[in-house]
C-alpha cells in the first residue's frame, strides 16, 4: 500500500518545484517593488499614458482576433476542406517565431514604400509608431491563441446534440446560434482571455514596429511607450526600483481583470450561465 503512495508524493514535489518556480519570482517582484514604489508609479503620468494605449490597443486586437479567429475555429473544428492541414499548421506558426522576428517580419511587410504599408497609409492606418502597429503586433502574436481555444471549444460540443435540434426544424444558423455557440463560449472566452494576456504582454515586436506610440486615432495621448516597453525603458536607464513598481502595478492590473471576469461567471452574468442549452 505505501508504494502506492510513492508516484503521487513524486507528482507533488515536481508539481510544488514547478509551482515555486512560477511564483517566488513574482514574490520577490512585489518585495522588491515596495508599496511606496507601487503608488509612485501609480502617480506617474507616463505609466498610465503607456498602459492607456496599450489598453487600446489590446482590445482593438482583442475584438479583431475574436471576430476573425472565432471563425476559422469553426472551419477547423467542424469542416473538411483542401489544405486543412497547411491551415493548422499556420495556425500554430506565431507561438513558434521569436518575438523579435515577428517585430522585422512585421515590418519588412508594412513599412512605408512597400504596397501593403503604402495601402495602410492611405487608408488612415500607418502602424509605424502608431497603435495600430501595436494593434497588428498584438493580433499577430495572440489571436492564434483564439483560434485554437475555439477549435478544440467546438470539437467538444457533441454533434449529436446538434442534430437533434436540426431533426426539429431548427436551421443551420439556428442551430449554430442555440446550441453549438452557447455550449463553446466557456473555451471561446478561455482562447480570448489567453490573447489578451499574451498580447500585453509582448515587448519583442514593439521594440521594433512601435517602439514610440505617436498620438494617432483612437489614442490621442502624449507621445509615449506601449507598457512593456515603458517597463523595459525604466530597466534601461538603471531605474530598478521603478521598473519593477511599474511591472508590479502592471501585473496587478491584469490580475484584477481576470479577477472580475471570474466573478462575473460566479455570479452568473457571462452567458452560458444563463438559461438555455448552456446553462
Amino acid at each position: 500500500m505505501a508504494l502506492k503512495g510513492v508516484p503521487t508524493g513524486i507528482a507533488a514535489a515536481l508539481s510544488a518545484s514547478l509551482l515555486g518556480l512560477f511564483l517566488l519570482p513574482l514574490v520577490a517582484l512585489f518585495i522588491f517593488a515596495t508599496p511606496g514604489g507601487i503608488l509612485a508609479e501609480a502617480g506617474s503620468p507616463e505609466f498610465w499614458s503607456s498602459l492607456e494605449v496599450t489598453v487600446q490597443a489590446s482590445l482593438i486586437a482583442l475584438a479583431v482576433s475574436v471576430g476573425l479567429g472565432v471563425p476559422l475555429g469553426y472551419l477547423l473544428a467542424r469542416r473538411n476542406f483542401p489544405g486543412k492541414a497547411w491551415v493548422s499548421s499556420a495556425v500554430t506558426l506565431p507561438v513558434l517565431v521569436p518575438h523579435l522576428v515577428v517585430g522585422l517580419a512585421l515590418l519588412l511587410w508594412v513599412m512605408p514604400g512597400t504596397a501593403v504599408g503604402g495601402l495602410l497609409g492611405r487608408a488612415g492606418l500607418p502602424v509605424f509608431d502608431t497603435i495600430w502597429g501595436v494593434v497588428l503586433v498584438m493580433v499577430y502574436v495572440g489571436a492564434s491563441y483564439t483560434v485554437l481555444a475555439s477549435e478544440q471549444a467546438f470539437l467538444a460540443v457533441d454533434r449529436a446534440t446538434v442534430e437533434a435540434v436540426r431533426t426539429l426544424g431548427a436551421t443551420p444558423t439556428d442551430a449554430f446560434l442555440d446550441v453549438t455557440l452557447p455550449l463553446s463560449l466557456r473555451g471561446i472566452l478561455a482562447g480570448a482571455l489567453l490573447t489578451w494576456a499574451r498580447s500585453i504582454s509582448e515587448i519583442g515586436g514593439f521594440l521594433i514596429l512601435a517602439y514610440t506610440v505617436v498620438p494617432s486615432p483612437p489614442y490621442t495621448g502624449p507621445v509615449t511607450n506601449p507598457a512593456p516597453v515603458y517597463i523595459f525603458n525604466l530597466y534601461q536607464e538603471g531605474a530598478l526600483g521603478a521598473a519593477a513598481s511599474a511591472a508590479a502595478l502592471l501585473l496587478l492590473i491584469a490580475l484584477a481583470a481576470f479577477v472580475a471576469v471570474r466573478l462575473l461567471e460566479r455570479s452568473g452574468r457571462l452567458p452560458w450561465n444563463r438559461g438555455g442549452v448552456g446553462a
